[in-house]
């Protein structure tokens, strides 16, 4: 890898969870790196800690132990006030369901987070427009979620996840609830929009086609973070 600073590093993540008399070991000194533009695929089965590692990465969770540097800042031991703003504005986030708000049309749905942020009205749509035309949807911008396909509210989903420019870009099984043509799609546009937009990817996925087009290949083993071939 060249020398740049990776866009996401988590180093030593140490994570476990309480049950009863029982402690759950999750993650046992998980470290991983991803670099602007660069497409990680998390292929790991169900009970490992994947969606564990996603929520720790994208600061929705604390690790017991372990730093999560974003953009080279150490984040562990920042206020949730820094760490929202540090969510809302560098990492984009992309569900398995797409969570849209079924009263706003597709435009709207990304422009929201877009003046949540700050962003004046007019430039918000332009920039939604751009996206949503960039994946496909120029002729869906004033359609409801409701009047939308599986595939083209997943691609809505995937536009509102980087309208804000992040940096960074998680994925937890994106296309898990899609027909497998058009998971072909909508995956094809996720990884052209990373390389285009120079994210880092972490994307979390079963389908090991799709993993194999992807930039690395990494599992979770006995709580650590293992490459794959």
């Amino acid at each position: 890898m060249d020398d740049t600073e990776p866009a996401i590093h988590l180093q030593g993540i140490e994570r476990r969870y309480i049950q009863g008399d029982a402690t759950l070991e999750i993650l046992q000194g998980a470290d991983l790196a991803v670099w602007p533009g660069q497409s990680v695929a998390l292929i790991a089965p169900s009970g490992t800690g994947k969606s564990t590692l996603l929520h720790i990465a994208g600061l929705l969770e604390h690790a017991d132990a372990g730093e999560v540097y974003i953009n080279g800042v150490p984040t562990s031991h920042l206020p949730d006030s820094e760490r929202t703003t540090i969510r809302r504005t560098q990492i984009g986030f992309v569900y398995q369901f797409h969570h849209l708000l079924p009263e706003f049309s597709a435009l709207e749905n990304v422009m929201l987070p877009q003046m949540i942020r700050g962003l004046a009205r007019k430039e918000a749509r332009e920039r939604a427009a751009q996206l949503l035309s960039f994946l496909g949807l120029q002729e869906r911008l004033d359609h409801r979620p409701a009047e939308l396909s599986g595939g083209e509210q997943q691609r809505v989903a995937i536009a509102r996840a980087v309208a804000n420019a992040p940096s960074i870009l998680l994925a937890d099984e994106p296309t898990g609830n899609l027909d497998p043509r058009t998971s072909e799609y909508v995956f094809s546009v996720l990884t052209q929009l990373v390389h285009a937009s120079g994210f880092a990817a972490i994307i979390a996925t079963h389908n090991m086609d799709l993993a194999a087009r992807m930039d690395r290949r990494v599992t979770i083993r006995d709580g650590v973070v293992v490459e794959l071939a």
